[in-house]
């Protein structure tokens, strides 16, 4: 199936195992222009490193790479406060609200190589909650693009803080950068932490404190 966005083709390929009802399907959906672009300057790319694009192993690389990078990426076609949006609730609730551990993976924008860990993300209601879920689809709508994890935990924070409106917003980010691992400096275990807090965090050191405590304890 093609469609339509803006100027360029998107398409998507349903792939089944077993051409049976009820197997395992793969949708893939990528823009076919960019596709094509990408995969001719992967090409010249595997060319330039000495390599042969037209032997076996490496044949359908380029298109291989574009379309995975397309997944990468794919954080520039969401709207993270849109997200947050589609599931906002009047509630009377005004304690802390924690999701600690979400998965994260990135790109860093210097070198474009990855960087992943997890991020702790919580907030203290006032009138509005949203769904748990949306907390971790705006941390992959953010981490999902050309980043630094700095600004991303920065998007995180002022995302939710500007879009539900809480009495305060914490985020505690750890990740592990593959651009000090295995190039430059190699220091494989190092492990960088950022935060960004707004309200009630800022501002009441035992409310950022019990957050800290909260995120660093086994509670399950």
């Amino acid at each position: 199936m093609t469609t339509h966005k803006g100027n360029s083709e998107t398409e998507k390929i349903t792939v089944s195992t077993n051409g049976e009802e009820g197997g395992y399907n793969k949708v893939e959906i990528w823009d076919r222009e960019a596709t094509a672009a990408m995969a001719k300057n992967y090409r010249e790319i595997i060319t330039l490193l000495g390599e042969d694009p037209e032997r076996e192993g490496l044949e359908n690389t380029p298109v291989r790479v574009a379309k995975a990078m397309q997944f990468l990426m794919q954080g520039y076609n969401h709207n993270p406060a849109e997200i947050i949006k589609s599931a906002m609730f009047k509630e009377d609730y005004k304690q802390m609200v924690i999701v600690k551990d979400i998965e994260l993976y990135s790109m860093c924008e210097h070198h474009m190589l990855p960087f992943f860990g997890k991020a702790h993300v919580a907030y203290i209601p006032n009138g509005y909650i949203t769904g748990l879920s949306k907390l971790a689809r705006v941390t992959d709508a953010f981490a999902r693009r050309m980043q630094v994890q700095e600004r991303l935990t920065m998007q995180i924070r002022d995302c939710i803080q500007e879009t539900l409106q809480p009495l305060g917003v914490a985020v505690v980010i750890e990740a592990q950068h593959m651009c000090m691992q295995i190039r430059g400096v190699q220091k494989q275990h190092s492990v960088t932490t950022t935060s960004a807090f707004t309200g009630c965090f800022l501002k009441n050191l035992q409310t950022r404190e019990e957050f800290i405590h909260l995120i660093g304890s086994t509670l399950h």
